[in-house]
């Protein structure tokens, strides 16, 4: 936000004291205890709602009672019931509402996208994602690993990936059947999973990620991904986990803003920075597009597209699949009246599939989806 012309930091909500006089002192900016004080504010266009997943339905409906466009991260919301308000919501009083964050705004997923539309190795066929890093050895509060409250992987990081698939494939889900799987007791939530999707057309994906650090995706593309902790660190995290001996809450609080270690992701990870992408893009883990004459893959660079005449290199730049990458699609919608292409509709039907995957696990049975929307760019 800070680096992006035409945005201003006014406010910010947060329960924590501290938090709010960091704020005040960093931007100059007024600090609120509350949301429905933050909302009230009349130089508050646009509200980011960041807060646990637990409270994304009731902040979103706040803002946009309020006036205010909003941006969600992800998940959208704990259920489609709660989608469904927050959409009424948004439309009811003529708001923007964006879902973010997810890796569809990734530069080189988009570009992977027009490849498929373009048609140039023919039409779609199938589509894997693959993603293996270390998400449950961070630390991690209380909400994030209670399934109730939006907990686990399937919440937490389905999203990204579904997102990708979902952009790739045209959106339109038809069934998901999948496994997921609780493999560590000191972390009681759902840590990996794997799940096969069938579009309406037909096309399959298959969708992976596992978040216990034993093994890391970014070992077979030149470290590029989400890498936190190295080997080393992992054992020894491993160890803390199982003897209690480490301070959950403190290790978060730290990592929160206004803390020691603000912006870190893992807290006492590896020295050396992750390895970056060209023009700033990322990965999360492995995307392979196959098509009829063809198939496409990331490279450092862009993209490699392997056809019937050998391989071709696409450079892509852009943006990092971040924050940066919604607010400029909310800056676009609000004050160049363009669509919002993450909407509530978007947000909802990934959401749907999230959901999906873990009712699939528990009946072991393929779960048919009515809440779907197709891709609009």
């Amino acid at each position: 936000m800070e680096a992006m012309e035409g945005v201003v930091i006014a406010a910010a909500a947060d329960l924590r004291e501290d938090a709010r006089q960091a704020f005040e002192a960093r931007y100059k900016g007024r600090s609120y205890a509350t949301i429905e004080e933050l909302c009230r504010d009349p130089e508050v266009d646009a509200v980011w709602v960041s807060t646990p997943n637990q409270y994304h339905c009731q902040h979103v409906v706040t803002a946009a009672e309020h006036g205010k466009h909003v941006v969600v991260e992800k998940p959208m919301a704990l259920s489609i019931e709660q989608c469904e308000q927050m959409v009424s919501a948004a439309e009811r009083n003529g708001v923007k509402l964006l879902c973010g964050h997810t890796q569809s705004f990734n530069p080189a997923i988009r570009a992977m996208r027009d490849v498929i539309v373009s048609g140039q190795i023919g039409k779609l066929s199938g589509i894997l994602t693959w993603m293996s890093t270390d998400w449950m050895l961070r630390p991690r509060m209380p909400q994030e690993l209670d399934l109730a409250l939006g907990g686990g992987v399937v919440y937490r990081q389905g999203p990204h990936q579904i997102d990708i698939v979902r952009l790739l494939g045209g959106g339109m889900v038809r069934s998901v059947r999948s496994m997921t799987g609780q493999l560590m007791p000191e972390r009681p939530a759902p840590g990996n999973y794997m799940a096969y999707l069938e579009f309406e057309d037909g096309t399959p994906a298959t969708v992976v990620y596992n978040g216990y650090g034993y093994f890391d995706t970014s070992e077979l593309v030149g470290g590029y991904g989400e890498r936190h902790y190295s080997q080393e660190q992992r054992v020894e995290v491993r160890r803390s986990l199982r003897s209690r001996a480490r301070n959950e809450e403190l290790a978060k609080e730290a990592m929160r803003f206004g803390g020691q270690r603000e912006g870190d992701f893992s807290h006492g990870a590896v020295e050396s920075p992750r390895t970056h992408l060209p023009g700033g893009g990322s990965w999360f883990g492995i995307t392979v597009a196959t098509c009829e004459r063809g198939e496409i893959r990331q490279s450092p660079q862009g993209l490699l597209v392997y056809g019937d005449d050998g391989v071709e290199e696409i450079p892509v730049a852009g943006r990092n699949a971040s924050r940066n990458s919604e607010l400029q699609e909310l800056y676009e919608a609000v004050v160049e009246d363009r669509p919002v292409y993450h909407d509530g509709r978007w947000g909802m039907a990934t959401l749907e599939v999230c959901l999906a995957i873990m009712q699939s696990a528990r009946d072991r049975r393929e779960i048919t989806l009515t809440h779907q929307t197709p891709t609009a760019h």
